[in-house]
């Protein structure tokens, strides 16, 4: 599909008046744009993560409150059918209470975009908001969906690899709910393996979902087997985006709440940025409010 118009500047977009827009340039530069067409009127869907620092957010979601428009946040994971399936069995209390989490989440960073030179990208670029925090801010997105708001971070932080990057590539965090369950999330640019993984514990049972495979796993305790809630089957890679997209259009048209809204995305952000503080600090860090 080929688009009917091409524009050049944001001014010239705002020309033509548009309803909507999707903002996917590097995060350091989402909030001014997202501002400039929200005071315009312009509903919003902006890439994660929403920003890489948390100056002017909170103005940012007042405003589109305020003008009654839609900000989402695109964390198209939550989309995805399999995590999906995770979350139901864990809101029906198919595992019980909720105990702990563990997530783990990796692969080499040549290997995402293998057409495109890794050192010119996002991710590998700290003025571009790139790093490990920020790129698979996903993990922390869909643990927050999972178990609720963090709390409190101890992280470790590190730049391991020959890769030539000046951000990030390894980072390891002990998260504390406030819902009281404990959580692990491993993330990195380093596995010649791709893994993406969470472990959900309960007091009944246990859930996996493995998003390489599209699968997702109960253990029962009364049952004391395996269970397939979703069977393994090769992904769709554009599955998740034309959910995300379909469902944002569809809160353009009802008004309805967007699944991932902008203080979701501010509340992420404040995870990233207490980690990074933590493995400065050498020490457990308190989530910002």
């Amino acid at each position: 599909m080929e688009a009917s118009r091409v524009v050049h500047s944001l001014d010239e977009a705002l020309r033509h008046e548009p309803q909507f827009a999707l903002i996917a340039s590097p995060s350091p530069f989402h909030v001014e744009t997202a501002l400039r067409l929200a005071e315009r009127g312009v509903h919003l869907c902006v890439e994660k993560p929403i920003s890489d620092r948390p100056d002017r957010l909170q103005e940012l979601i007042g405003l589109c409150h305020q003008r009654g428009l839609v900000l989402m946040v695109a964390y198209n994971l939550r989309f995805s059918a399999s995590l999906r399936a995770l979350r139901e069995a864990l809101l029906t209390g198919r595992i019980g209470r909720l105990l702990g989490l563990r997530i783990e989440t990796g692969q080499y960073l040549p290997d995402w975009r293998p057409s495109a030179d890794y050192r010119q990208s996002v991710s590998a670029r700290r003025e571009l908001g790139g790093g490990v925090l920020l790129e698979l801010s996903h993990e922390i997105d869909y643990a927050r969906w999972l178990a609720g708001d963090i709390r409190c971070v101890s992280a470790d932080v590190r730049t391991l690899s020959d890769l030539e990057i000046d951000v990030e590539d390894c980072a390891e965090l002990t998260v504390n709910f406030a819902s009281g369950v404990l959580g692990s999330i491993h993330i990195d640019m380093l596995q010649r393996a791709p893994t993406r993984t969470c472990k959900l514990i309960g007091s009944e049972g246990t859930l996996i979902w493995d998003a390489i495979a599209n699968q997702t796993r109960l253990f029962s305790a009364g049952a004391r087997v395996w269970e397939d809630l979703c069977p393994a089957q090769a992904p769709d890679g554009n599955a998740t985006y034309v959910a995300e997209m379909a469902h944002f259009l569809d809160c353009l048209q009802t008004g309805a709440k967007p699944l991932i809204t902008g203080e979701d995305g501010r509340q992420t952000l404040q995870v990233v940025l207490a980690a990074k503080r933590s493995a400065e600090l050498q020490q457990p860090c308190e989530v910002e409010p």
